[in-house]
């Protein structure tokens, strides 16, 4: 099973319409508001070197900003 965790912030139009595809497609994910968690936020600035939301890991997959063709590669779909 892939780990998938979703990097969102508040009033972020494309972060809504990532979970509607995650849902969509049943794939458990694991949401991290970085407006509410600075330590999500630290990680997703100093780790994963992104500056945007959403930003989605799949495993050891990085997509930074709103890419439903990366996403749904890194899923296999």
């Amino acid at each position: 099973m892939r780990q998938v965790t979703l990097y969102t912030q508040p009033d972020c139009p494309p972060c809504e319409v990532v979970k509607l595809f995650l849902k969509e497609y049943k794939i458990d994910y694991i949401e991290k508001n970085i407006k509410e968690d600075n330590g999500a936020r630290d990680y997703l600035i100093t780790q994963l070197k992104s500056y945007s939301t959403p930003t989605i890991t799949v495993d050891e997959t990085t997509i930074s900003g709103f890419d439903l063709e990366s996403l749904k590669a890194a899923l296999n779909l």
